[in-house]
This record gives structure tokens, C-alpha cells and sequence, in this order.
């Protein structure tokens, strides 16, 4: 009966090694592309550490052991999602919001962001059902969702774009110091 401990801990190292490489990798990936280069350099050293070591558990004895299989795919599954959840937390770098307001909306969502810190760039543009009003907004990935609410609350239902920004210098962000 003793003989089964040392099993399900062996699972439970491959497993659990698993979801701390994927976490890792998932970060390392996001800190490239976010121009932050020496700190990917050393997540991927620790990740391709841990990996070795989870794998090299999996290939210990042969690959007899399926449920050494199911702890290592298990693992890969369970790091992808808790590097997600690990990326969404820190919310780090910058985004690009587009907004495609209602007209009678325009000055209201414009007002009410900048009232709340944001800069908004406003544009003309042209788009199937003829001209609009386009809104830029580029914030940090952690006003996202106050963001959101404020447009939510005053047009619900608007269209917008989100996307990913590298880098930015100077604009208009919610707490910003001022210089004195």
C-alpha cells in the first residue's frame, strides 16, 4: 500500500511543474511583447528549468505511464489558463481604444472620459452608413474596465476596437503626475 504515495507525487511534481512553465511561458511571451527583453530572458531561464525537470519525470521508465501523460497535459492546459488569469491581474503595458459612437452620443462619451482623466482624440471618418465621429483613447491595460463601464453606462451597446500598444510617450492618463 506505501508504494502509492511516491506515485501520486510524482503526478502531482509533473503536474504542478507543468502549470508553473506554461504560467511562466505565457508571462514570458507578454513581457516580449511588451519590449521588456531582460525580464523574458530570465522567465524563460527558470521555464526551460522547470520544464526539464517535468519532462524528464514523464520520460523516466519509458513512456508506460499514462496517467504520468495526463499529469503533463493536464499541467500544460491548467498553466495556460493560470498565466492568463496571472497576465489579467498585472495588467501590464498600454491599449488603443476606438470608439464608434452614436452621434448624439459624441460629446457626451468625450466629456465624460476626459472628466475622468483620459485623453480622447476625436476624428472624422467614413463608414458604410456614411460619416461618423471615431474616439481614440490610449490607456493603461488596467483602466480597461473603468473605461468600459463609463462607455457602457452612457451608450450601451456601442462598438468598439481594442487593441494592443507596444509603447507610447507623453498623452493624457487617468492619475498621471504632473510636473511642477
Amino acid at each position: 500500500m506505501e508504494n502509492w504515495l511516491p506515485l501520486v507525487l510524482g503526478y502531482l511534481f509533473i503536474f504542478t511543474a507543468r502549470v508553473v512553465d506554461m504560467s511562466l511561458d505565457v508571462i514570458r511571451i507578454l513581457m516580449l511583447t511588451r519590449d521588456r527583453r531582460l525580464m523574458a530572458a530570465v522567465i524563460g531561464f527558470v521555464e526551460v528549468t522547470v520544464f526539464i525537470l517535468a519532462l524528464s519525470q514523464v520520460l523516466s521508465g519509458g513512456l508506460t505511464d499514462p496517467l504520468k501523460i495526463v499529469a503533463y497535459a493536464g499541467g500544460f492546459a491548467t498553466g495556460n489558463y493560470v498565466g492568463s488569469l496571472i497576465d489579467s491581474k498585472l495588467a501590464l503595458g498600454f491599449l488603443s481604444l476606438q470608439i464608434f459612437p452614436k452621434a448624439d452620443k459624441v460629446r457626451e462619451i468625450t466629456e465624460r472620459l476626459r472628466s475622468e482623466g483620459f485623453g480622447v482624440t476625436s476624428l472624422q471618418g467614413q463608414g458604410r452608413d456614411g460619416e461618423r465621429v471615431i474616439l481614440f483613447v490610449n490607456l493603461k491595460r488596467k483602466d480597461l474596465d473603468r473605461a468600459l463601464d463609463l462607455l457602457e453606462c452612457i451608450q450601451p451597446g456601442t462598438f468598439y476596437h481594442i487593441s494592443d500598444t507596444r509603447g507610447i510617450r507623453g498623452g493624457v492618463f487617468p492619475g498621471k503626475k504632473k510636473c511642477k
